[in-house]
């Protein structure tokens, strides 16, 4: 018995033990929960202060954007009056000109008071600080009101307008009629803009369905109208269609200064629309024009409290951040469309915007294109030209530039980056990627600050607005016309070994008027320079990022200057290398090429080389690289994207071309599928990715001994600020931007797989 009670006890000893241990187990993990939720407590503070931060800073801007633009007022109340009186010239002493550049400056003052009337609404929707006055608006005072503001408009573009009432419409309406008729004259302002030929439409009628299925303002209405405006312009690409009512933004991703366009009035309708319990739906295509229809209540209703339940609301905010953290950049079905050829522009059907010199052109005479958004500073290019002894063709548009291109192959094209309905840069890499207009230079007019892209891009040179007097443009006329009159041309080649030099020389040598240079390095590129400059430098063999480098660091050792033009040929070994893309960078006019091909079609651009002037040999290496199949015809090319409907579009266009076709929908399939050892040609990379995007999968890529050589040419659909060097400096030979142009994919290809 004594031993069953000293067992019982041990027992009961060492369970209290145990449960002591669990006890001080289960305190340290309160501590730890405690400590937890310290630690969650205080990450919801931060994330309260942040926010409660971000409405402050949001407030300020606000605030600070409506009384900046009241105070810009004033300035421009002097302006606008004063700029009016000259151009009444009630005292009859200022000349035809004078009075038409008064005219310029009132116009421009209207253009300026327009963009701030913008930027005061947009803040005060942001700010929550706009008052609706709802009353009754009736149908016909809509109607009168649109067509005393519209009917000047369309006539004096000779566009056909009509306004078109469903007979069973109620005979007024129940809103805040300023807000509404805001509305209306946004999307139509916006229809008349992009609208050359055809006709704008106002169609209202009562509506049933259209609108979000969610949107329970329209739903609850007893009664819904529809304010359709319809065109026959341009139209919107699938993928603009989104940013288009974003503030600041238009289809081309820009704004358009010639028509007072800030990308602010379809955002502005956006909210209004909003406010008055409504909604606004676009349907359109390019060159299909566009159809903007507001759905709008019968009666505006009080606003009823929100139910949006708390799950939502945090799936919002989990949404929010994530796009924070991903720079705003949110990737869309918008983003997927794939343009497969731009229709053709009649060139008979083209607007004479500025009245130039189209219809006296005649064989023999010096044309100068230009292509500018802003009409009036157009036109003062367009007299400074022919002062020079130009004839000068003007369009705002970058289709109809591209036909007047193909029509009058002008001497020489001015350019501007912000165009209504082309990317400016798309315009410079179709000219450039065409072997009957890549000759002719072009000279980059624009706001937009990029100077090295405009010369990489095949630019003669960059002028950057605002411009400040009529001396630039002289200047800038003037460089044109030495230019044009032409001159032997000098081509410095070197490369240290003697073979290599000899194969470089011969196979460029025979451009018309140009003189070719030989040295095996600097010290005879010297003698045979005999302190003369040259047109263009071309650098091969191993030691060619070294001479690159010399040009960049002592250029002002050697008879040349930094405008010169290098090309830079890369063997196999030097293809891959690490610090080339850096190098490169420090001469803004150096490119390379990877074969001797792309080296004479390279020198041959910059030279601004006619190809129709080339020997047959030239024409027969260029007519390769930009016109025959034959570069494409078997070979692997693997597509790079996580949207199967791009990867179908590419592989459609490219199997008419006997391709073989190998595709992967992330970077990590491309790695392995190039691992394996598939024998891939060339690589389509896609550059938003969810995971490994394509930059790091081209790095990766890169690091993978077989493929440091494969051409890697990158897609993607946000073409902003640096990423083409980003994506060069990654391991990209090339660069393209969605939408993907048939003929420029192919052109791209082309000179690729001709290595």
């Amino acid at each position: 018995m004594p031993d069953e009670l000293q067992s019982r006890q041990e027992e009961l000893q060492q369970t209290n033990e145990e449960l002591e241990e669990k006890a001080r187990l289960l305190a340290h993990q309160n501590q730890e929960v405690e400590r937890k939720n310290q630690e969650v407590e205080q990450a919801r503070q931060a994330l309260e202060d942040k926010a409660r931060q971000l409405a402050l800073t949001s407030k300020y801007k606000s605030e600070f954007l409506a009384n900046m633009s009241h105070e810009l007022r004033t300035p421009l109340n002097s302006l606008l009056i004063l700029s009016d009186q000259l151009c009444i010239n009630s005292e009859r002493n200022l000349t035809g000109k004078q009075v038409e550049f008064a005219k310029t400056i009132h116009s421009s003052g209207n253009e300026l008071l327009m963009l701030i009337n913008d930027i005061l609404d947009l803040s005060k929707i942001e700010s929550g600080t706009v008052v609706l006055e709802v009353g009754e608006l009736r149908i016909e005072e809509l109607q009168r009101y649109v067509e005393r503001t519209f009917r000047h408009v369309a006539e004096s573009k000779n566009v056909q307008f009509s306004i078109q009432l469903d007979p069973r419409l109620p005979k007024s309406i129940f809103t805040d009629s300023k807000r509404l008729q805001q509305i209306i004259k946004n999307l139509l302002s916006n229809a008349f803009k992009f609208t050359y030929q055809g006709e704008v439409t106002l169609a209202i009628q009562p509506a049933s369905a259209g609108w979000k299925s969610d949107n329970e303002d329209l739903n609850r209405a007893t009664e819904v109208l529809a304010f359709s405006v319809s065109d026959t312009g341009i139209g919107i690409p699938l993928d603009k269609q989104q940013i288009v009512f974003e503030a600041f933004q238009q289809a081309d991703g820009s704004t358009s200064r010639k028509y007072g366009g800030t990308g602010l009035g379809l955002a502005i309708s956006r909210e209004l629309s909003r406010l008055l319990h409504g909604e606004i739906r676009l349907v359109s295509g390019p060159h299909k024009g566009s159809v903007f229809t507001l759905y709008l209540p019968h009666t505006h209703m009080a606003a009823r409290a929100s139910r949006k339940s708390t799950d939502s609301a945090a799936e919002e905010a989990d949404a929010a951040i994530r796009a924070a953290m991903h720079g705003g950049e949110r990737k869309s079905d918008a983003h997927t469309e794939l343009v497969i050829a731009t229709p053709p522009t009649d060139v008979a059907t083209l607007v004479n915007e500025a009245g130039d010199d189209r219809d006296i052109i005649r064989p023999g005479d010096r044309v100068l294109l230009i292509i500018e958004n802003d009409l009036a500073f157009a036109r003062f290019l367009l007299d400074t030209a022919r002062e020079k002894g130009f004839k000068g063709l003007v369009t705002s548009m970058g289709a109809a530039a591209l036909a007047l291109v193909q029509e009058y192959q002008p001497s020489a094209i001015t350019l501007d980056i912000f165009l209504p309905d082309i990317d400016g840069w798309r315009v410079l890499a179709r000219l450039k990627n065409d072997v009957e207009t890549r000759h002719i230079p072009v000279y980059v007019i624009s706001t937009e600050e990029a100077r090295e892209r405009a010369v990489r891009s095949g630019a003669k040179d960059f002028v950057a607005k605002p411009i400040q007097n009529k001396q630039v443009l002289s200047i800038m006329l003037d460089q044109m016309k030495v230019f044009l009159n032409g001159s032997r041309k000098r081509v410095l080649v070197i490369d240290e070994e003697p073979a290599a030099l000899n194969e470089i020389k011969n196979y460029i040598d025979g451009m018309p008027d140009v003189d070719i240079l030989a040295a095996p390095d600097w010290e005879g590129a010297r003698s045979a320079l005999n302190s003369s400059t040259c047109d263009c430098i071309v650098l091969g063999g191993s030691a060619a990022d070294t001479m690159l480098a010399t040009i960049s660091e002592e250029i002002h050792q050697f008879p040349i200057n930094a405008e010169t033009p290098v090309v830079v040929l890369r063997d196999g070994v030097n293809a891959a290398d690490a610090d080339a893309g850096e190098i490169i960078a420090r001469h803004p006019r150096a490119r390379q090429v990877h074969s001797l091909g792309r080296l004479l079609d390279q020198t041959t651009m910059v030279l601004h080389q006619s190809v129709t002037g080339l020997p047959e040999r030239h024409r027969s290496v260029l007519s390769d690289i930009y016109q025959s199949n034959k570069p494409l015809a078997g070979k692997r090319v693997l597509i790079v994207d996580d949207d199967i409907r791009n990867i179908f579009a590419l592989s459609s266009v490219l199997e008419e071309y006997e391709m073989k076709i190998v595709s992967a929908e992330n970077g990590r399939d491309a790695i392995n599928i190039l691992k394996n050892g598939s024998d891939i040609d060339i690589v389509l990379m896609d550059i938003m990715m969810p995971e490994l995007d394509g930059i790091d999968t081209m790095k990766q890529i890169r690091k993978i001994e077989t493929c440091k050589h494969l051409p890697i040419v990158a897609v993607t659909a946000k073409a902003m600020k640096g990423d083409r060097e980003r994506c060069i400096e990654a391991g990209a030979w090339d660069y393209l931007s969605k939408p993907v142009e048939r003929e420029l994919l192919l052109s791209v290809l082309r000179a690729w797989l001709q290595r």
